[in-house]
């Protein structure tokens, strides 16, 4: 049976591709030069758009922020034909009025993580993608009119730090990042925002605000039980993002993400390793032959 194809994907906590509507749903298994991505990836039809469900830390969580396979992830996406990204993300909040239950559309972040490999530029080719806006804007721009036609409390803007975890943040840490003018933190943004941009695929986040973390004392400090007394609703709200925004989502792209590699690549074609050619023309296929 052919591989099904997708245009749309959720990256996302499990349970998030049991949305009404959904049609046609199978379950596949992908396997990549990068290994196999968190768990199978359920593919459907939702308002007429092939879409697919990737649970980023695997159903039943049990994959670490550090450990994700977020290189298998992004290749298997785009094995499938996937140009959007939507990812779906728990986050503190580093300002009083960004309350636990809002959303935010960010459109900036800054990397606290350590110990992940964030590019599949490695071993004999080298590429630089440019970044200076991480997020599709186009996309953003689609999940937040969305989210208003949803009735969230939606923010557009800001940024999200992305720490290493899985510990939560000291207060030290945390009042350092909101020093910064920083609005959110998070464990899981990075690398995927990388990846998919050398990929060339839209990526937007739909960041769901369970928390203070932990700079504001007269308030509980972050903690699980915390998260997950939030984090339900939040779940219930970004479906019905996702039911809307896929109506939005136009079958062209204009944005500079669909050719985020066509001067990116820097390493002489003849210089390139015929293994790493093979493991990445998915990828670099278009500009390397």
């Amino acid at each position: 049976m052919p591989k099904p194809k997708a245009t749309i994907a959720v990256i996302g906590g499990t349970g998030l591709e049991n949305i009404k509507g959904m049609t046609n749903v199978r379950i596949v298994n992908i396997d990549t030069p990068f290994g196999k991505p968190s768990d199978a990836i359920t593919i459907g039809k939702l308002e007429g758009t092939s879409i697919a469900f990737l649970p980023r830390h695997g159903r039943g969580h049990f994959i670490s922020p550090t450990e994700l396979p977020a290189r298998a992830n992004i290749y298997a996406l785009k094995s499938l034909g996937v140009e959007q990204i939507i990812a779906v993300c728990s986050c503190g909040s580093f300002k009083q009025e960004y309350a636990p239950g809002h959303l935010l559309i960010p459109d900036q972040f800054i990397d606290r993580t350590r110990s992940r490999v964030s590019t599949f530029f490695t071993d004999g080719i080298v590429a630089h993608i440019a970044f200076a806006e991480p997020f599709c804007g186009d996309l953003s721009k689609i999940l937040y009119e969305s989210a208003k036609e949803a009735d969230a409390i939606v923010h557009h803007k800001g940024t999200y730090v992305c720490m290493e975890g899985p510990a939560f943040s000291t207060r030290a840490e945390s009042k350092l990042y909101r020093s910064w003018g920083a609005d959110v933190i998070g464990m899981t943004v990075l690398p995927e925002a990388k990846l998919a941009r050398e990929a060339e695929i839209c990526y937007a986040i739909i960041a769901c605000i369970t928390d203070y973390d932990s700079w504001w004392e007269p308030v509980e400090a972050v903690n699980v039980e915390t998260v997950l007394r939030t984090q339900q609703g939040n779940v219930d709200t970004a479906r019905c993002i996702i039911k809307l925004a896929v109506k939005k989502i136009p079958k062209e792209r204009s944005c500079s993400c669909a050719n985020a590699l066509e001067s990116a690549i820097v390493t002489a074609p003849d210089k390139i390793p015929a293994a790493q050619k093979k493991k990445l023309k998915l990828l670099i296929g278009e500009y390397i032959k």
